[in-house]
């Protein structure tokens, strides 16, 4: 089977010239409310076909500039629902370890969002200094285990700050006991969703909680306003906008040393694009923030 590319139709690539990868991983196992991510990935590779190939914003044509090219899924629960979350992300980690060794920009597409500790662990695994994971989401994901899975998506934040990596959660709305006691007992920062609204100096807030130069970017796609982006499994009131969202993520950039990212969660929704649209649109921005912030 040939792999659909990424905004495929704008420009082709080779692996070996193109400088972003986008990784797709549609993996769902312990999905709790509406499920449907692990059609997430070929929704948002499929709607990405639509887009505008110059960015307005950024005054590029990103895929002329830097090449993107789409690997073939791995994990892929579509076609094997036995694959246990050990399985996935052990393949997860070596994939992404040897992406990473190849010096390409990795973004992976999910799927559910117990993947990303799977990515997170490649990246600690070669690189030789902390780097803070920057959580975009609705729910805090910092339980120890749900439902009798320490690997549950709903723990996945908590298997990060197993690792002994710094995070900042931000755009958080939904969380249980036990991960507020755990947030006010390490002193996690979070930004929450009621600040981005009332403060206008979030951003800067966000900035200064920062600690390390490298951070990895892991956005659970239900961290976005659901009436603009209403194709997830935990669909939550508030959240960010596109414009804050963009906001955030381009300082991001310009501060510091991204080296990789994630979108999670997308479950598209029957009978509409909108969500599959602005996930791929949000992906092309990743990719163009980087390119613009390397040369």
């Amino acid at each position: 089977m040939t792999t659909k590319q990424f905004i495929g139709s704008e420009a082709q690539t080779t692996y070996a010239e193109a400088k972003t990868v986008i990784l797709p991983i549609p993996y769902e196992k312990t999905t709790t409310y509406r499920q449907g991510c692990q059609n997430g990935p070929a929704a948002i590779i499929e709607a990405s076909d639509q887009l505008e190939a110059y960015d307005e914003e950024l005054q590029i044509v990103t895929c002329l500039e830097t090449g993107i090219y789409t690997t073939e899924a791995i994990a892929d629960t579509r076609l094997n629902s036995s694959i246990s979350s050990e399985e996935m992300l052990q393949t997860t980690t070596e994939t992404v370890s040897q992406l990473i060794a190849d010096d390409k920009f990795v973004i992976v597409l999910g799927g559910e969002h117990s993947i990303t500790s799977g990515v997170v662990r490649a990246y600690m695994q070669i690189i030789n200094e902390p780097f803070t994971v920057i959580q975009i989401d609705a729910q805090g994901d910092m339980r120890d285990s749900y439902e009798g899975s320490i690997y549950n998506h709903a723990c996945v934040m908590r298997r990060i700050l197993d690792m002994g990596l710094p995070t900042l959660a931000v755009g958080i709305r939904s969380i249980c006991l036990e991960e507020a006691q755990l947030i006010a007992q390490k002193k996690i920062p979070v930004i929450w969703a009621k600040d981005i609204y009332y403060q206008s100096d979030w951003i800067d807030t966000a900035i200064s909680r920062i600690t390390t130069n490298k951070v990895f970017i892991t956005i659970d796609l239900d961290g976005i306003d659901p009436s603009l982006l209403p194709g997830v499994g935990t669909p939550e009131p508030g959240g960010l906008n596109w414009y804050q969202l963009t906001q955030f993520l381009k300082r991001i950039f310009t501060s510091y040393q991204v080296i990789g990212c994630d979108v999670m969660e997308l479950a598209p929704v029957k009978d509409s694009v909108v969500s599959q649209f602005t996930a791929a649109k949000l992906v092309y921005k990743l990719v163009g923030y980087h390119y613009l912030n390397q040369t």
